[in-house]
């Protein structure tokens, strides 16, 4: 989080309008201000972009955990002039009906700013099982003079009358490295790969295998994609299970968008789902999964579950 401003642009689904948030992959021809974020939301007066509140899909399955999940981080993430700090954030955080001390696990999502804007680009599972949920909030942040943004794995539990919040995991993707690989240079420079902050440092830290930079590359040959999430901000076994996710080891990247279609609309023609994951697979993954039940491949090459009913994830083995 908190990079200085700069010349690249970072395109959000969520309105579909550009925003001008430095560090993001992706340059297209013409920035506008950007999309928001909640109640709290900067004033007009404000130096930081406009914002709109994230709403999920009314095709999801389940849209109630992911606004749950949302409101928390954009309450705690946005703040006008003279309301930051924790105790402030917990505030609105209980205005919410959610438990104020989830801000002691904010991190990065609360700098000691001024005020700040928060953009949610998009919310996709991390998991979601009959009680429990992993829900990866992929945000870009404005404080003055800085542009940055983090990925959070919100962690919430059933309950009556609504989903309650009951951890927050900002992202870690660590210091960039002091140089990068021909491959990782060439993802961050490429334009038709969409990259949200957390993302995109997690490529500079260097801690990205080959296999998924030359992936990324082949695929941008075809398609335009947004990433959600590469290794930092995702859970770090299986959703549900005691088995090592690839996405922390860095093997791992998942696709909310293609082409400017977003996976979960199902307006979306699951023939460019479909084929985006076999070329996915062509591209080297060994486990590719997504909302549609793609046929063929090795045994276990492609599967569909409801946690990626919004995305399409591809692994790698080397």
């Amino acid at each position: 989080m908190g990079q200085p401003l700069g010349r690249r642009a970072l395109l959000v689904g969520t309105g579909g309008l550009l925003m001008g948030a430095a560090g993001c992959s992706g340059s297209p021809s013409a920035p506008v201000s950007a999309p928001a974020s909640g109640s709290d939301s900067p004033s007009p007066s404000s130096s930081l972009p406009p914002t709109t509140p994230w709403r999920p899909d009314r095709d999801d399955v389940d849209p109630a955990v992911k606004l749950r999940a949302v409101q928390v981080v954009e309450a705690i993430g946005a703040w006008p002039a003279g309301q930051g700090g924790a105790t402030a954030a917990k505030k609105r955080v209980a205005e919410l009906g959610a438990a104020p001390s989830l801000v002691d696990q904010a991190g990065a999502l609360l700098p000691d700013a001024p005020e700040a804007a928060l953009q949610v680009i998009d919310a996709q599972y991390g998991g979601i099982l009959a009680d429990s949920a992993s829900v990866l909030v992929v945000c870009g942040q404005w404080t003055p003079g800085h542009a940055g943004g983090t990925t959070v794995d919100v962690r919430l539990s059933r309950a009556l009358p609504r989903w309650d919040v009951t951890a927050l995991h900002p992202a870690r993707p660590g210091a960039a490295a002091a140089s990068l690989p021909d491959a990782a240079r060439r993802v961050l420079a490429e334009s038709r790969i969409l990259l949200p902050p957390a993302a995109e440092a997690d490529i500079r830290s260097g801690k990205v295998h080959t296999s998924v930079l030359r992936a990324l590359l082949r695929l941008a040959g075809t398609y335009r994609m947004y990433v959600s999430v590469v290794r930092s901000g995702h859970p770090l076994n299986v959703f549900g299970t005691s088995r090592p996710s690839d996405h922390p080891r860095g093997r791992a990247f998942d696709v909310w968008q293609i082409d400017g279609h977003k996976v979960v609309d199902p307006a979306t023609s699951r023939r460019l789902v479909e084929s985006f994951m076999r070329d996915a697979a062509a591209a080297g993954s060994y486990n590719v999964g997504g909302p549609v039940r793609v046929s063929g491949g090795a045994p276990g090459q492609f599967f569909t579950d409801n946690t990626h009913h919004d995305h399409v994830h591809a692994g790698f083995t080397t």
